[in-house]
């Protein structure tokens, strides 16, 4: 059996030991759509994180019987392409759960705890060359007793709940499926969410109900004193709006780890705000820790191992 895997270069260093045992495997930092298709022609397995899985793929593999997705998203895979050649799908879901809870609370304690500030103003010397052993100018918010509103309560909104509750917040939710199957929590509108949080979280997918959920006019329902931290999906806050937002002070702070293009363009208007000490980002890493990545291998190995008979 051969498996290729064919943009591997956001693995990292992962060891890749359990799927190397199932076959002759093969792994390609990157591919373009030229090199991918003649990569992928004589394959039994094609892993692939961000390459375009259509038809020009699938006719250029006549062996191929699994297409793994190195993630949970498959937006770049035709799954009605691969199923009409009897071909199969898998993904790979909450194997990074903990580690986009974790990066989320990383903003937000960056955020509300004005690390960029206090960072600046011991390291420019200013702490230093001051007659005083503290910075009576700008304290911090706790968190005990403020309300997080968090957007989209699957698995990684669960999670940073708890963590909320950790610190004595109070939490509601925003529904993005409708549905609002958490019974734990208040389920509330997005309006009253954005009225009442002192920290939104947005922990949703993207898609046809989510897409620019929160805009200008809707981040002017915020408090001037909240922050926003999205980890879910680029373009559920629209970045533009966001940029406005802060130089307008209508909100206090933002948070960001995905965004609509990635990487973040270098003229993005997030990166030139007139209070960067209030804007914290990230470059789409909550994902990645060491052991997310560790699971995320494992759990391709096992929808490999599940499928296709090994020797």
């Amino acid at each position: 059996m051969k498996i290729v895997f064919l943009d591997a270069l956001t693995m990292g260093d992962t060891p890749m030991t359990e799927i190397a045992a199932l076959g002759e495997f093969i792994c390609y930092e990157s591919s373009t759509a030229e090199q991918a298709r003649q990569r992928a022609a004589d394959c039994d397995v094609a892993i692939v994180n961000k390459i375009i899985v259509n038809d020009e793929f699938l006719d250029a593999a006549p062996k191929l019987k699994l297409v793994c997705e190195a993630g949970t998203g498959i937006n770049n895979i035709d799954v009605e392409a691969c199923s009409k050649r009897g071909i199969l799908v898998r993904n790979v879901a909450g194997y990074s759960t903990d580690s986009v809870a974790q990066t989320t609370w990383m903003h937000i304690l960056s955020l509300m705890g004005h690390t960029y500030y206090y960072r600046k103003k011991v390291f420019d010397g200013v702490y230093s060359r001051g007659s005083v052993h503290t910075d009576p100018e700008n304290p911090f918010l706790e968190l005990r007793g403020k309300t997080i509103g968090i957007i989209g309560m699957g698995a990684i909104g669960r999670q940073v709940a708890k963590v909320a509750e950790a610190f004595g917040m109070n939490v509601i939710y925003y529904s993005t499926s409708g549905t609002s199957h958490c019974t734990d929590y208040p389920s509330v509108s997005i309006e009253e969410l954005l009225r009442s949080a002192d920290v939104v979280s947005i922990n949703a997918p993207y898609n046809n109900r989510t897409a620019g959920l929160v805009d200008y006019d809707r981040m002017k329902l915020m408090k001037p004193s909240a922050v926003l931290v999205n980890t879910g999906r680029g373009g559920i806050a629209i970045e533009e709006d966001l940029a406005k937002a802060i130089d307008n002070e209508i909100i206090a702070g933002v948070g960001l780890d995905v965004y609509v293009k990635e990487p973040l363009p270098a003229d993005s208007p997030l990166m030139h705000t007139r209070f960067p000490e209030r804007v914290s980002l990230t470059p789409h890493t909550a994902w990645q820790s060491v052991e997310a990545r560790a699971r995320l291998a494992h759990e391709m190995a096992e929808n490999i191992k599940g499928i296709i008979p090994t020797r």
